[in-house]
């Protein structure tokens, strides 16, 4: 049996004091607490104790006593746990999450404790793709990481319970737990349904965007009509985020991965019974992680993202899991780099034939037993660490060893889902950190192998999305011709925020030239994306990156074993053109994505507002 580590209390007490708390006096109580609980009645409002007990907080404690949760004096005693729901209506990912926290805070309050549910802002990256609406999806992230992060600190909640559904919800959510550093846990509103029409039995909102493609490929026939629309209006049948291995899906699976998340958590659909069970469990494993004081920097450990890490790899998942993971460890405090991604890859199999290279989904992997399947394969293989403790106050051994005892161990005879790891799809990881001349800073790509290795072509420049779109549209990008289209300006202060180019992506899939055409951006691609695919090129045009200097004939080469991006001009012309290089004025001069432009770093640092 795996051991539960030690909990690491002097380091854990220095985090508490350094962000957790703002009253000297608080942190006192903290560390008298730690050390002296014992055998006594554990401390539930650790807190909440701050607004509840003194009499100089007076007006704390009668607003409180106006609340649903206070009914006595008694209730003062009892964790006040805070129920974040990023609840937006208007999006299939999120539509259900506010009900699915209403659950949560009955199990909450069943298990002693108060909760109080709150919304945070949410934005649909599927349904702002291809438009400027898409600069305030990556800014999302961070807003939802403030918000959680403003609304525990502001009421001196003792604990949360935080419920994303949508690309960027789970690191805003995660984030603020690693800020606050309070008994916290995740749980994810579950993927959607495929969906289904005539002649395509499994459809997904990916296959949406590609029907333009298709479409213009069939040359915009009537019939090629019907098959648009009809794959359009069929693509998502009810609420859940996108089906395949997209960031949604990715950073779920890599959550539960760190140990944030309840055993199951990330592939369980949200229309399944499994996930209302998963929303009354909560509250019994929130009480044990206060009762305990088991805080998130004790599970997002160096191991912890090294887990998630090997786990993103085999599933081949989103280019957006480097951004994230990386701002998650900023988050606890651990310095997690582009380069430790590479140095995984380097190490772990491509193994999963999900979607959007594969043909299965996120519904597939839980018929076949789930992520904690997927990981306990991985952990008797020796390519995870089971010791991490996790947020059920176990190791995530002991909670792989209870789920397959349970549940049964990963067949490889019935099903290929997920493929054996002596017969990979891929013998590396897809996701390779690229270096050169191009991008001095690094640049991410996404290679499955089914696209090739390597790509030179000849540069064709865009400096927006839609006039890569129209060119696409007009024909001008051909078959048979090696291109490299270069969007550029599309960072997170050119973009600004950073856009995701799925649109692009899939109208070159869609259109038949996924072999022909190579895309590269200072922004970034959709989970949903594939193809030659290189984003988070850095530095980026906007500040004066190599990719702003970039003319249409010029020769790319890149080299995906190697991990090399060249941009084939010699030093002298290119020293000609930076200096005579000018930037473009900001797309933004005031408002929430100014204020972003003005804190982000760069995509190597996780695009990270408070460096």
């Amino acid at each position: 049996m795996l051991s539960t580590p030690k909990h690491r209390l002097g380091s854990r007490l220095a985090f508490t004091s350094k962000r957790s708390l703002p009253s000297p006096s608080s942190v006192r109580n903290v560390s008298s607490d730690v050390a002296s609980s014992g055998s006594q009645k554990p401390v539930m409002n650790r807190y909440s104790r701050t607004i509840t007990q003194p009499k100089t907080q007076g007006a704390s404690q009668a607003m409180l006593y106006a609340t649903e949760g206070v009914s006595s004096d008694d209730d003062f005693q009892k964790a006040m746990i805070g129920v974040a729901s990023v609840w937006y209506e208007g999006n299939p990912c999120n539509r259900h999450l506010l009900g699915l926290g209403q659950r949560v805070k009955k199990s909450i309050t069943n298990a002693g404790m108060i909760g109080y549910q709150f919304g945070t802002v949410g934005v649909s990256d599927g349904i702002s793709m291809g438009t400027s609406g898409m600069s305030y999806s990556l800014q999302s992230r961070d807003l939802i990481a403030d918000q959680v992060e403003t609304a525990a600190g502001g009421h001196w909640l003792d604990g949360l319970a935080v419920i994303p559904g949508c690309d960027k919800n789970m690191p805003g959510v995660l984030i603020a737990l690693g800020r606050l550093n309070r008994p916290g846990l995740m749980v994810y509103g579950g993927t959607i349904r495929p969906g289904s029409c005539e002649g395509a039995p499994q459809l997904d909102v990916v296959s949406a965007f590609q029907s333009y493609g298709k479409y213009l490929q069939a040359g915009r026939t009537e019939a090629a009509e019907k098959e648009r629309y009809n794959t359009v209006r069929h693509a998502c049948p009810g609420p859940g985020a996108c089906g395949g291995m997209y960031t949604a899906n990715t950073m779920a699976s890599a959550a539960e991965a760190l140990g944030m998340t309840l055993p199951g958590d990330s592939s369980f659909p949200a229309e399944y019974k499994e996930k209302l069970e998963e929303c009354d469990s909560v509250g019994p494993a929130l009480r044990n992680l206060v009762e305990k004081s088991i805080l998130p920097r004790d599970i997002m450990m160096r191991a912890a993202f090294e887990n998630a890490m090997v786990l993103t790899m085999i599933l081949g998942g989103s280019t957006n899991a480097v951004l994230h993971l990386i701002a998650i460890a900023h988050s606890v405090g651990i310095n997690l780099t582009i380069d430790d991604f590479q140095s995984v890859s380097d190490r772990v199999p491509f193994i999963a034939d999900l979607k959007p290279s594969g043909k299965y989904v996120m519904e597939d992997v839980y018929k076949i037993g789930g992520i904690p399947a997927v990981l306990h394969y991985l952990l008797k293989n020796k390519l995870i660490d089971g010791n991490t403790l996790t947020v059920t106050g176990k190791t995530l051994g002991e909670n792989l060893e209870r789920w397959v005892h349970q549940r049964g161990e990963l067949s490889m005879a019935n099903q290929d889902v997920i493929r054996p790891l002596e017969k990979p799809i891929k013998l590396t990881g897809h996701l390779r950190i690229l270096k050169g001349n191009l991008a001095p800073g690094g640049a991410v790509a996404k290679i499955t192998g089914k696209e090739g290795l390597e790509f030179t072509g000849k540069a064709r420049t865009f400096d927006t999305e839609d006039a890569f779109v129209e060119a696409v549209e007009k024909g001008q990008i051909k078959k048979g011709e090696k291109t490299v289209a270069v969007l550029r300006y599309l960072g997170p202060k050119g973009g600004p925020g950073m856009p995701e180019m799925l649109k692009p992506t899939s109208l070159i899939i869609g259109a038949g030239l996924s072999l022909d055409v190579a895309c590269l951006t200072d922004g970034r691609f959709s989970g949903g994306s594939h193809g030659f695919c290189i984003g988070h090129i850095t530095p980026e045009a906007q500040v004066g990156g190599p990719i702003s200097l970039v003319k249409d004939g010029d020769v790319i080469h890149v080299d995906a074993v190697k991990n090399i991006i060249e941009l084939r001009v010699p030093e002298e012309e290119l020293e000609k053109r930076r200096e005579e290089w000018q930037p473009n004025p900001l797309k933004v001069n005031q408002g929430t994505l100014y204020k972003y432009v003005k804190m982000v770093s760069d995509a190597s640092r996780g695009c990270i507002t408070d460096a």
